[in-house]
């Protein structure tokens, strides 16, 4: 699994596989919990999930999975 974080934007990718994807993913936003303001989208290919975009991901990730990731 590779993290990516964009400090600017406050938005993480979770990649799930290490295989590169060609353009075009489903993108499915997901349900958070009640008065959580953030945004959550999975990605899906070939039936398979491949990614996660967290956007707040300051105040939804763990503080170490953002300080070992990827910074853009």
């Amino acid at each position: 699994m590779r993290v990516t974080y964009d400090p600017e934007a406050d938005a993480a990718y979770l990649y799930l596989t290490d295989v590169d994807l060609p353009v075009g993913r489903d993108s499915i936003p997901l349900e958070t919990p009640a008065n959580t303001p953030a945004m959550v989208v999975m990605d899906w290919r070939d039936g398979k999930i491949v990614g996660l975009e967290v956007l707040d991901a300051s105040s939804l990730l763990h503080p170490d999975l953002i300080a070992q990731a990827e910074r853009l």
